[in-house]
């Protein structure tokens, strides 16, 4: 059975389900217990401020605090707000959680899921729009999912939650609103398994979170053409799936990535870089990647849509390899 619901809402239910499933699941991080955001919703009134805690204004502190708060047997969630404040809580993200089980020679594992909304479209200004994804790919050490849809949120969440590994589950701050059908109850999504969301002939559109609306979008316009877009979505960019990268390219022959991270050493310039590595010999033209150029996100609404990826941008891009 599926129900309609909101990727807020699918986040949420895996939060409830996973916490009734295991105790030792515990969420901290500023205002959850408020739930500006609206994914922590009702979980203090169920599992009380043992369980919930708000926290410190202080993203150093908060990593600091997951990391030996997992160390000692639980399961911490943290909820960053927006992906701009990683930045701020960097340190122990990068030298210590990331690095934990290598330096201890696997004697500790760090089950740590953070949370945090990322993207523009709202007009939340440089310190909040960012798409932290690229920073977090390079640690080596720390999953990353980016889930596009409802039942996707709360697979790949579910997913996080019974990892022993350190993860970021990273939601798309303009698509918590977005209806889609959720399986209810058990519903695991793995990771490093892409799904095909748009079967196609011509081009190869990979993406993942947020750009999924435009790639699916732009496929759409393009039929009206005759032009049938291949449609990959990642779900997570740690790990990643190359094969079904690979194969798509080796279908269609072409390859488009959209991805709202910026054009340089982003997510887009390794996906283009495996296909060159490993996919060159199906490839009929040169791999065209849409992204953000590299600017801060403005706050003036036409500014930031200028910037940002959009379905005609997309489609621009593949046409240009058709023509």
């Amino acid at each position: 059975m599926t129900s309609k619901k909101y990727m807020v809402q699918a986040i949420n239910d895996a939060l409830f389900e996973e916490m009734e499933r295991d105790e030792n699941i515990i969420v901290i991080g500023e205002d959850v217990e408020l739930a500006i955001m609206g994914d922590t919703r009702g979980l203090v009134a169920k599992f009380g401020r043992d369980r919930i805690r708000n926290t410190p204004i202080c993203e150093a502190s908060l990593t600091a605090m997951a990391l030996g708060a997992t160390a000692a047997g639980y399961h911490v969630v943290l909820h960053m707000m927006f992906a701009n404040f990683v930045y701020t809580g960097f340190d122990a993200i990068a030298n210590q959680i990331s690095k934990m089980r290598l330096m201890t020679g696997g004697q500790i594992d760090i089950p740590v899921t953070f949370l945090a909304c990322y993207g523009g479209g709202g007009s939340n200004a440089a310190q909040h729009s960012d798409s932290a994804h690229p920073a977090l790919m390079n640690l080596g050490g720390i999953n990353v999912a980016m889930p596009s849809n409802a039942a996707d949120a709360k697979g790949l969440l579910k997913t996080a939650l019974r990892s022993r590994n350190p993860s970021f589950f990273l939601e798309a701050a303009a698509r918590g609103g977005q209806i889609g059908e959720v399986p209810d109850g058990e519903h695991l999504v793995p990771f490093g398994r892409a799904a095909i969301a748009r079967e196609g002939r011509d081009v190869t559109i990979v993406s993942f979170g947020s750009a999924m609306k435009w790639s699916l979008d732009a496929a759409e316009s393009l039929a009206k053409s005759d032009i049938e877009a291949e449609i990959v979505d990642l779900r997570t960019v740690v790990p990643i799936d190359e094969d079904a990268i690979l194969r798509s390219i080796a279908k269609t022959g072409r390859l488009v990535v959209v991805d709202e991270g910026r054009d340089r050493c982003g997510a887009g310039s390794h996906i283009a870089a495996i296909a060159a590595d490993k996919g060159f010999s199906s490839l009929k033209a040169p791999v065209k990647r849409v992204n953000i150029p590299n600017v801060a996100i403005p706050y003036a609404p036409a500014a930031e849509l200028a910037v940002l990826p959009t379905a005609d941008k997309v489609e621009a891009a593949v046409k240009s390899l058709l023509a």
